[in-house]
């Protein structure tokens, strides 16, 4: 950059000496040219970057110049004085010094967590809420925090549940029921199987098979079914049925006795029992259509085997590829700190370390 500065005080000595073997109508032309290139410079770029070397020439020429012109030109006496307290600022260099220490990237990444999955949580339930966790936050850093984050207070959030949420409550106590039927290989004997699905977790409960599925066979599963539940029947308040005749009102009177209500879909409609229907097509796709079928007891042990499978080892799209009842070690592939529980089917969350 010297060598620049040299340069320029050498072209600038010259274009002097040039000047004084020139008439004064051939400068006063010049000056007008260049006082147009200038005009047309500014409209152009009003602010032009220059070096520190530019800055040199120009804070000595200018001096030469009558006090009238040289406020018009690029570099005004402010400009000179914004230029030293700027090479002053960069001398006297301290530490940064900050009064509070930083919000660390991830208690600001929890911070944006609680408030987006919880709306109605405030900036001092937040607060609570790390506390309780271990992580000692003002109420005004959560603030600063969230509004970085562009979220806004509490009760400018979406506070009202969706429908997501709702459903999913509602699916933690709803049973869903229905008959399958297989054909055997060589009889060509039909069989039917009665199976329970638990819609909040997907749990599957086969509850028999039989080819002559009646009404007081059909009671006696169901019965089968409160004592294999046991106190978790109080759980549940609905259970979601067809109108087939093998659902009598013995059947129903077992269910109120456990407090269970039963649902009955309207005539034709599958689609509103759509977990259990859903659940009638995975079992015929994985095991049904793909093996033959020889008899009652056949049928029974493929059953149990893949109910089995179905519950404790096949992966479940909404229950983020897990198993409705894991019967292993789940690996935590996410490797989460913090462990979010969900109580009421997710209406209220409780956050707790992962051990």
């Amino acid at each position: 950059m010297s060598l620049r500065l040299l340069y320029l005080i050498f072209i600038r000595l010259s274009g002097w000496l040039v000047l004084l073997g020139r008439s004064p109508a051939s400068k006063n032309a010049e000056l007008l040219v260049l006082r147009h290139e200038v005009a047309v410079l500014r409209r152009t770029n009003p602010r032009p970057r220059l070096d520190w070397a530019d800055r040199a020439v120009l804070a000595a020429l200018i001096r030469l110049l009558p006090r009238t012109v040289r406020m018009h030109r690029l570099v005004t006496p402010g400009t000179v004085l914004r230029w030293h307290r700027r090479l002053v600022t960069r001398k006297w260099t301290y530490a940064h010094r900050t009064g509070r220490p930083p919000v660390s990237t991830e208690i600001a990444a929890l911070i944006e967590r609680l408030a987006t999955e919880n709306n109605s949580w405030g900036y001092q339930r937040i607060q609570g809420e790390l506390l309780k966790l271990g992580h000692r936050v003002s109420a005004s850093t959560i603030r600063r925090v969230l509004k970085a984050l562009k979220i806004p207070p509490a009760p400018k959030r979406h506070t009202d549940t969706t429908w997501r949420q709702f459903l999913h409550a509602q699916a933690a106590t709803m049973l869903a029921t229905d008959f399958f039927h297989v054909d055997c290989a060589v009889t060509l004997q039909r069989l039917y199987c009665l199976f329970v699905i638990d819609v909040g977790s997907r749990y599957v409960h086969i509850l028999g098979v039989t080819a002559n599925p009646d009404g007081p066979w059909t009671t006696q599963q169901i019965r089968n079914l409160l004592m294999d539940l046991g106190d978790r029947a109080a759980d549940f308040r609905f259970l979601v049925r067809d109108r087939a005749g093998q659902f009598t009102a013995s059947s129903g009177a077992a269910l109120a006795g456990a407090g269970i209500e039963a649902l009955k879909i309207p005539p034709r409609s599958p689609r509103a029992n759509a977990y259990a229907e859903r659940f009638v097509l995975t079992a015929r796709t994985e095991v049904t259509d793909r093996m033959l079928i020889f008899g009652e007891r056949h049928l029974r042990s493929v059953l149990a085997q893949y109910e089995a499978h179905y519950n404790g080892r096949r992966p479940y799209r909404s229950r983020q590829l897990r198993p409705p009842r894991p019967d292993h070690a789940v690996a935590d592939l996410s490797r989460e700190r913090i462990k979010r529980r969900a109580v009421l089917g997710g209406l209220i969350n409780e956050y707790e370390r992962v051990a």
